[in-house]
């Protein structure tokens, strides 16, 4: 017979909870296969059934989450919709991000990544901000290009982060804090930046208005898929990034084997997504009963499908903690399953394997150079300040 999901004492969205989100993450997958929070939010983390529930979008609905405000300034579409909406729109980016289109930046990101690595070598044995001065600094400068985005305003690419992952969490404290930012000019600069006359003609956000004149989405939906391209694509990636720098610090071997054998950028890339996700979890809505083992999940209720804590259950993952260059990863959560895995994917990892493949080159060692500051916002997670030193030569 089906139990009520158990209570969960605990909040993990207070400030020292997202100072310490691996460990409360981890808790609470532990505790019991879901969890009700003390507003309802059911949560699941065992990767049994995080994998199921993402797979499983008629259960799983994507058209609400918890603390869901179709009101808030986060832009609305793709990511919140069920088939067959959300098929004609992915539809649209998937042909946007094509490989042949994808193919056309690959020069362009190795080209900045090369650059970028040229001025770091100038920088041997410094402490160095691996965030900011490095995977968010080529992230913020590469997406925008690829997207065909104008060069002036760019600075608000931060707000405009701080801004959206605020609307993800509950209202608490964390919120309050984000929301003090006055975000008028970030808005603004959103709303001009992704109109179809500032764009780059050979960029990707011109493609989507392409489809909106053939009559595939909206002109309305055409700047609002770019808006969420935009949001989608920017920290999770620079974030992911920044987690392999601070993994290669931790485990010189496994860099050993990455600086030995390129081709395993890729598969070091999508480990550090796994070791240490950028989000904490998927929201959903249940548009049915759900039973997760013995206990029920009544329909209407909202749900946090918890990413990071799912790609480190001990259940799965053998040594979930370590971080392995050469681990089998098709099974790992980081990037969705289903119709909602993560239609930027590889564009992410073009990034990846141009920033992180030209360190890699000429790199010899990655030195840990202080304690990394967290990202204080709920659902995001990772470090918003890394220091590390760079060592160039033998």
């Amino acid at each position: 017979m089906s139990k009520p999901v158990p209570d969960y004492p605990y909040d993990i969205f207070t400030h020292d909870a997202v100072r310490e989100a691996r460990a409360v993450d981890d808790a609470l997958r532990e505790h019991a296969p879901a969890v009700r929070l003390a507003d309802g939010t059911v949560m699941i983390a065992r990767h049994e059934h995080v994998s199921k529930g993402l797979m499983d979008w008629k259960s799983f609905s994507s058209t609400s989450r918890p603390w869901h405000d179709p009101t808030s300034l986060r832009p609305e579409i793709l990511l919140t919709d069920d088939p067959p909406a959300h098929t004609r729109v992915r539809t649209v980016i998937g042909g946007a991000l094509s490989p042949r289109v994808l193919d056309r930046l690959r020069e362009h990101f190795n080209a900045e990544a090369d650059a970028l690595v040229a001025e770091l070598k100038a920088r041997d044995g410094e402490v160095i901000d691996a965030v900011g001065e490095i995977t968010q600094r080529f992230v913020f400068q590469v997406l925008p290009d690829a997207l065909g985005l104008p060069d002036e305003g760019r600075e608000h690419m931060h707000g405009f982060s701080n801004m959206v992952w605020a609307t993800m969490g509950p209202q608490n404290a964390l919120f309050d804090e984000a929301m003090v930012e006055d975000f008028t000019p970030v808005i603004a600069w959103l709303d001009r930046t992704c109109d179809r006359g500032a764009l780059d003609p050979d960029g990707i956000g011109v493609l989507l208005f392409d489809a909106a004149d053939r009559g595939q989405i909206t002109q309305a939906e055409a700047k609002l898929l770019l808006q969420t391209v935009l949001s989608a694509g920017a920290d999770t990636t620079y974030i992911t990034m920044a987690n392999a720098l601070q993994a290669w610090s931790l485990f010189p071997d496994e860099y050993a084997k990455v600086r030995a054998n390129p081709k395993l950028i890729r598969n070091a890339f999508d480990e550090s997504l796994r070791w240490d996700s950028p989000s904490r979890m998927a929201g959903r809505i249940t548009a049915q009963d759900v039973e997760i083992d013995d206990y029920l999940i009544p329909a209407g209720t909202r749900c946090g499908l918890m990413f990071a804590a799912a790609n480190r259950d001990p259940r799965f993952w053998d040594a979930p903690d370590e971080y392995r260059v050469e681990r089998d990863l098709k099974h790992s959560v980081g990037w969705g399953y289903g119709v909602h895995a993560c239609v930027g994917r590889t564009l992410a990892q073009i990034e990846a394997q141009a920033l992180l493949g030209a360190i890699a080159r000429e790199v010899t060692s990655i030195e840990k150079a202080g304690e990394p500051e967290p990202w204080m916002t709920t659902v995001g997670h990772g470090p918003t300040r890394l220091p590390v030193k760079l060592h160039f030569g033998e």
